[in-house]
């Protein structure tokens, strides 16, 4: 499980027991990058969107992570701060390809990091650029600047 030590290395975790929520908009990949972190018998075969959230656990050799694979789609977003308080690390990912909604992405982005249970935390982030890979796709570089990510002063963060 070497793609979760790096993880855990990049957002700087400590403990022995994590929470992580794994938050973007729907259709940027959340459950999917969840899936490949995921021991390979364990892997589901098919993806289907997330109504509501599933919750993951799974270990790397040093960490167990407990997984909120958090809804994207509009209607859910809501739900998001019930679990601000007792998460340890942030996974925000980005659909690369969706420049139209990058807008939308970067407004989810500050009412996340805005909030009170959040704000007050000095709470790694990974930004996943996910589906850069596809045609007309962002680079991360491009992503970052969109999202204003040299902003954040007050959290470690790392784009990927």
């Amino acid at each position: 499980m070497g793609l979760l030590d790096k993880l855990t290395g990049w957002l700087g975790l400590k403990k022995k027991e994590v929470n992580v929520l794994c938050l973007g908009l729907d259709n940027s990949g959340k459950t999917t990058i969840i899936n490949q972190l995921k021991p390979p018998n364990t892997q589901a075969q098919e993806i289907v969107p997330t109504i509501g959230f599933n919750i993951e656990k799974f270990k790397s050799s040093s960490l167990s992570f407990t997984v909120f694979d958090m809804s994207g789609q509009s209607r859910y977003r809501n739900l998001w701060e019930h679990y601000y308080k007792e998460s340890h690390a942030i996974i925000f990912v980005i659909d690369s390809s969706d420049k139209l909604r990058m807008v939308v992405a970067k407004e989810e982005l500050d009412t996340l990091l805005n909030h009170e249970d959040i704000r007050s935390k000095r709470i790694p982030v990974l930004f996943f650029a996910n589906k850069i890979d596809l045609q007309d796709a962002m680079s991360s570089v491009k992503v970052s600047q969109m999202l204003c990510l040299e902003n954040i002063k007050d959290k470690p963060w790392h784009i990927w």
